[in-house]
């Protein structure tokens, strides 16, 4: 089994259509260290993710400034609010400099939050401590540095 950066799920190299039998198998998956795990009672199966395991597909705002709060939609269904236990995280290439934004679900699985939410993240973005980033749960959650912006 295989999750693709999209968040496709895939079985033998074909996707799995059924939105609820995904669902179920986002239930019993876990990381340990490095490695991902479809885990029963009775058995631990390793698969393969490209990226992050889910995809934050949409969010919600509400509030303004240190009060602002962000609840984001995974592509399975799930919705986690952003803030000290489900931090909002950036990497950025370090040949191209492009971003890929990550919010905390639960238990050591992140989302990878789309291009066009994180879009609208940046529209709602602003400067702290040197910083521009977002504010959530209390939180604020760096992105870049500044002074790297034009």
């Amino acid at each position: 089994m295989r999750i693709a950066r999209d968040g496709t799920w895939f079985y033998l190299g074909t996707p799995i259509g059924r939105p609820e039998l995904v669902r179920l198998f986002s239930t019993i998956l876990r990381k340990d260290g490095d490695a991902y795990f479809l885990v029963t009672p009775v058995e631990k199966v390793g698969i393969t993710v490209d990226d992050a395991p889910f995809v934050a597909v949409d969010f919600e705002v509400s509030g303004e400034g240190e009060d602002q709060v962000l609840t984001f939609e995974t592509n399975v269904g799930d919705t986690v609010t952003a803030g000290p236990s489900a931090p909002i995280r950036v990497e950025r290439d370090a040949e191209t400099g492009e971003p890929s934004p990550y919010v905390l679900v639960r238990a050591n699985l992140e989302a990878l939050i789309d291009r066009k939410s994180f879009y609208r993240l940046v529209e709602i973005g602003t400067h702290h401590d040197g910083w521009f980033g977002l504010w959530s749960g209390g939180s604020f959650f760096p992105i870049i540095p500044s002074e790297d912006l034009p």
